[in-house]
């Protein structure tokens, strides 16, 4: 089959790859015209104007490594020698774990620590190293082509503007929507005459700051303990990257409009940052230095559309989409990449089973999809909502994982690996609530709750932070 797959984001290269390897002739149209650079230094300054996001921190977790591990060894071992590196979450454990024996699975438990533009940078080479595959980037989609709900092609708004040609239209037998959270296929569906697009959305509450530093000497920080926390008015995090690089992201609430204006300047941003006790040792004067101004996403929404009717018939045929363009959930979480990996292989994997039909196809999908992405969409929208409600507000949530579940990750080696493989996407979010032995795991922490010496505080609260910043 010839398919078209509208954008060259991590969703739509996994697509290429994991079409084109199944031997289908695959296109990819790329709205920025970004020719690859030559090296994942290079690939840093990539002018991504219609991906933004590129420039903040990110996770490659163990579902996607895993992914890669599984069906595209040759993509990790590329993504390896770039200068990326695998993260064993079970050779680092806290030092207060006593069982510090191997258990079935922790070899699952590795993520990658990676820059999102080195990830997207071998993840094109392999792309364009694929036979059946066509890249065509700076050139904008106009609109769908097709009529009567089935969609047949793409159409270009000003031609191939790289080539110079003339206003086109690319015939597909399937076209893959693949970019990105302002995707206005909506609209695109309508206009062939498809049912309407079930669509939901929730702002987040959130707007985030990120900064990228390059280490000094090319060794981390010896660090235990968490490298991240919520502080309730503001989060933080620490994101290794690859070739001794790293990121610093700060979020806070839509409505702190004093704090967003201060975190903008860099100074400010690093002396914000360095007052976080497990960020400070990665900004000590000699360790690190920043290799980028301070970069700020806001408008953050987690959306989901559903892409069949409420009789349970597909809304098109012949078209799908995945990615953030189907399901985009709050970046903090660090799901996105992986996510979209996972939700390429689920497209690839139900064209396979259902190549001559375009019914069973799309509705294998959206099951597909409704199965393994949208439990996360479910899960990010929960916490957000609780992360809304005033510090004094009754939120046992919030008590249950500050007083229960982390304090028990740091001494029971079950409910650890139970909340990294559900951190990493391996475990559906509510598995390790849902396991008896490990509830009661959990209470019992809980309910010793008030004979614990109290944890030091990972951060000042933030009047301090106003103080400290003023002077």
């Amino acid at each position: 089959m010839r398919i078209a797959v509208i954008g060259a984001g991590v969703a739509g290269l996994g697509a290429g790859l994991a079409l084109a390897r199944d031997g289908h002739d695959v296109v990819i149209l790329e709205r920025d015209a970004t020719p690859l650079p030559q090296d994942p230094h290079a690939a840093f300054e990539w002018d991504r104007r219609g991906a933004p996001q590129v420039r903040h921190s990110h996770a490659l977790l163990a579902r996607l490594r895993n992914l890669l591990r599984d069906h595209y060894p040759d993509v990790l071992d590329d993504l390896l020698a770039a200068g990326a590196t695998e993260l064993r979450f079970t050779e680092n454990l806290p030092p207060t774990i006593e069982d510090r024996s191997p258990h079935p699975g922790d070899e699952d438990l590795v993520a990658l620590a990676c820059r999102r533009t080195t990830f997207e940078w071998v993840l094109r080479r392999s792309v364009l190293a694929q036979g059946g595959v066509e890249l065509r980037d700076g050139v904008v989609i106009d609109a769908l082509d097709g009529a009567n709900g089935v969609v047949t092609g793409v159409r270009l708004a000003d031609g191939d503007r790289a080539g110079g040609g003339p206003a086109s239209s690319v015939p597909a037998d399937v076209v893959v929507a693949a970019n990105g959270r302002r995707s206005p296929i909506s609209g695109w569906l309508a206009d062939v005459g498809a049912a309407p697009v079930f669509e939901e959305e929730e702002d987040t509450g959130i707007v985030y700051f990120s900064r990228f530093y390059r280490l000094c000497g090319g060794e981390e920080p010896v660090m235990e303990g968490p490298i991240g926390a919520d502080l309730g008015y503001l989060k933080f995090a620490v994101f290794r990257g690859d070739n001794g690089t790293f990121s610093v992201t700060l979020a806070v609430a839509n409505d702190d409009t004093e704090l967003r204006k201060t975190l903008l300047d860099p100074d400010a941003f690093d002396a914000a940052s360095s007052l976080m006790s497990p960020v400070a040792p990665w900004l000590a004067p000699g360790i690190s230095e920043p290799i980028t101004g301070v970069h700020i996403m806001a408008k953050l929404l987690n959306r989901l559309r559903r892409f069949v009717t409420p009789e349970g018939e597909p809304v098109a045929l012949g078209f799908h989409a995945i990615g953030d363009a189907s399901i985009c959930t709050n970046p903090l979480y660090g799901r996105g990449c992986s996510l979209a990996m996972v939700h390429a292989d689920l497209l690839a994997e139900a064209v396979r089973q259902h190549r001559d039909d375009p019914v069973a196809r799309s509705l294998a999908f959206e099951e597909a999809t409704k199965r393994e992405i949208e439990p996360w969409y479910d899960a990010a929208v929960q916490q957000d909502r609780a992360n809304r409600l005033p510090d004094d507000a009754e939120n046992p949530m919030r008590d249950l994982l500050r007083d229960g579940v982390f304090p028990a990750t740091r001494t029971d080696p079950l409910v650890l690996r139970a909340f990294l493989r559900t951190f990493n996407l391996l475990s559906p979010p509510d598995s390790l609530m849902a396991d008896g032995d490990l509830v009661m795991r959990v209470l019992a922490v809980y309910q010793d709750r008030e004979n614990r010496v109290p944890d030091p505080p990972l951060g000042p609260d933030r009047a301090d932070l106003m103080a400290s910043l003023a002077a």
